[in-house]
């Protein structure tokens, strides 16, 4: 079984204040792009295995969708293995949500695989326990995301933009953002009250708004450099994603979006990709990312 795992975009991402067990409570508007890793399982197997295209992604326990397969198996109380292989387009450590996004492939494929014996509200509970972002790769459709990333809430206001996904060429790791996020900087409250009480239709010149991009972008101002490059060959908006370090432009149309990749594309340290915001929820099995 062969799924595409996509990337995503935090359209806004506030956060609310830290819990006593050291997560942070955060709101977001998460929406998937067009974007794609190939996440491939081999059932029947003697031995569980993961294998990765990307040499920095590890192919062991620690790799979100090993343990993914694994706690599907054990809560399934089956003694079944997997081999995992994953193609890796989505740039790692890049704020796009990639090994979270292969987790996610990992439990709907299994799920499917073996008819479906977990609900959706189940596999987005097991989700949660693996990381943050994974409940929303299993709900695969716009949402705003709050809580630790549990609670989920199907947002279908969002018109679709032209995306220009630049990443920096460096990577950044969310524990030390996190670990450096001072919460009395953080200006995304002001901005989002008015959408939040109202669930108004999303502007990308009024919400756009990233609570982490000030602190990671402190420590890595290229972000700043690229936010800057984007906004001024005609992006609409542009935000750094998640915690980093891939900044996002959106732009009213494919021509002017791929203008700005054309110009951006002289910075050869810079990895750009234009991708479609996926906005409608999908039923049948191929548009759900089966190949």
């Amino acid at each position: 079984m062969r799924i595409l795992s996509p990337a995503k975009i935090n359209l806004f991402l506030k956060i609310t204040g830290k819990r006593p067990d050291g997560y942070h409570d955060l709101v977001s508007l998460m929406c998937c792009v067009g974007l794609y890793d190939t996440v491939s399982l081999t059932f029947d197997v003697t031995e569980a295995s993961v294998s990765c295209s990307h040499p920095d992604v590890p192919e062991d326990e620690t790799n979100l969708a090993f343990t993914a397969a694994s706690l599907f198996f054990n809560t399934l109380n089956i003694n079944k293995s997997v081999k995992i292989s994953i193609e890796k387009q989505i740039p790692v450590a890049a704020g796009l949500g990639g090994g979270s996004s292969n987790a996610a492939a990992v439990f709907l494929g299994l799920n499917r695989h073996y008819g479906y014996p977990f609900s959706l509200d189940k596999l987005i509970s097991m989700g949660l326990s693996i990381g943050a972002d994974v409940p929303f790769f299993i709900f695969r459709k716009p949402a705003i995301v709050s809580g630790i990333g549990d609670k989920l809430k199907a947002y279908q206001k969002l018109e679709s933009f032209k995306i220009l996904l630049v990443f920096p060429g460096f990577s950044i790791s969310t524990a030390k953002v996190y670990k450096n996020l001072n919460l009395g900087l953080t200006n995304c409250k002001k901005k989002l009250r008015s959408f939040l009480l109202n669930e108004q239709s999303f502007d990308p010149r009024c919400h756009l708004c990233n609570d982490l991009e000030t602190t990671a972008a402190s420590m890595y101002p290229g972000i700043f450099t690229v936010k800057e490059a984007l906004l001024r060959h005609g992006a609409l908006g542009a935000l750094m994603s998640g915690s980093g370090s891939t900044v996002f432009g959106l732009f009213s149309d494919s021509d002017k979006a791929l203008k700005a990749k054309n110009v951006l594309a002289e910075n050869d340290k810079w990895q750009l990709y234009l991708v479609d915001m996926i906005t409608k929820e999908t039923r049948d099995n191929s548009k759900q990312g089966y190949l």
